[in-house]
């Protein structure tokens, strides 16, 4: 199904949308993929394509506090909000090749529709009813465009992700055509961080795991783009005592830069959530001394195959 990436030089990335502030998932998913990529790249990117939801300045606090943290990147940080070109083109190429098709179906229209039922992730599986448009035709006014999942390979799609295991999908029956660009015009997190990820060479992503079941369809666009494929792992995604993810809508607490010991708390925390075992001595180091320890001791095996768990009381001396 795919060439994997594993023999060439490390290329990471930490791709946060300026939503709200950073908070314990947030380092959970930089920790992880920061420590993977040790001895090659670790890029920072910022996943600002649906610029409706993204809040003013805060992709510069974001940066501050991946930076008080102690987090270093390669080169510039590149934002979605600035490639609009580099969309437009893998759109142009897929339409080209048949593999993108023009929507105007309505989401009550979706509703509505006979045997309408839902996908993997919370979406109605799309049941086809504009795909009898073929490159050349004619392009309705106001539509979205969707991925042909049909026209790239076989049904089933599988893949090792490094932490989760084998993964699989019938992305037709599981998710149907999804959609590339919406009908105001933006281009959707599928289509935008898999060009991304293409044109920076990433050749590892290492995220939470509630992105798990997208990942298929990103390889599916990655094929269809003519790209290779990255290693995936997929870490457990920290949840609140209801089992929620944490994030800016369930009130999670912001990660704090007042101190020294209040991050290197925090850093302990996250380690041990990964299952990394960081001894307690290091509650009283420096966050260099922490930061030296986790790059010499980091296993992705050892992190817990669970695609969540309770965020931890965080620890501090």
């Amino acid at each position: 199904m795919s060439t994997s990436l594993t023999s060439q030089p490390r290329i990471g990335r930490f791709a946060p949308s300026p939503t709200g502030p950073l908070h314990f998932g947030s380092l959970v998913a930089a920790v992880a993929s920061y420590l993977e990529a040790r001895g090659g790249q670790w890029l920072l990117r910022i996943e600002d394509v649906d610029r409706p939801r993204a809040v003013a300045g805060m992709a510069a606090l974001q940066q501050e506090v991946l930076q008080a943290y102690g987090f270093e990147w390669e080169g510039a940080v590149i934002q979605q909000s600035d490639r609009a070109a580099l969309y437009d083109a893998a759109l142009t190429k897929l339409i080209a090749a048949n593999l993108a098709y023009p929507c105007t179906c309505s989401r009550s229209a979706l509703a509505a529709y006979p045997d309408s039922r839902i996908g993997v992730d919370g979406a109605r599986v799309y049941p086809g009813i504009c795909q009898h448009w073929q490159h050349g035709d004619p392009i309705p006014e106001g539509a979205a465009w969707r991925f042909r999942v049909g026209g790239v390979n076989a049904p089933d799609w599988v893949f090792v992700d490094q932490v989760q295991g084998t993964f699989s999908q019938q992305l037709a029956r599981d998710v149907g055509d999804f959609v590339l660009r919406r009908a105001d015009g933006c281009t959707t997190y599928q289509l935008a961080v898999v060009v991304d990820d293409l044109a920076q060479g990433v050749t590892q992503v290492v995220r939470g795991a509630d992105l798990l079941d997208s990942t298929l369809r990103q390889m599916a666009l990655i094929t269809a783009l003519g790209g290779q494929v990255p290693d995936y792992a997929h870490v457990p995604v920290a949840v609140n005592a209801a089992g929620e993810k944490l994030s800016k809508q369930t009130l999670a607490p912001t990660l704090s830069v007042a101190s020294e010991a209040e991050r290197v708390g925090a850093l302990w925390s996250v380690l041990s959530f990964l299952g990394q075992a960081p001894p307690d001595a290091l509650l009283r180091a420096s966050q260099t001394e922490l930061w030296a320890w986790a790059k010499t001791h980091w296993l992705l095996d050892r992190v817990p195959k669970q695609r969540s768990m309770m965020m931890p009381t965080l620890r501090m001396l």
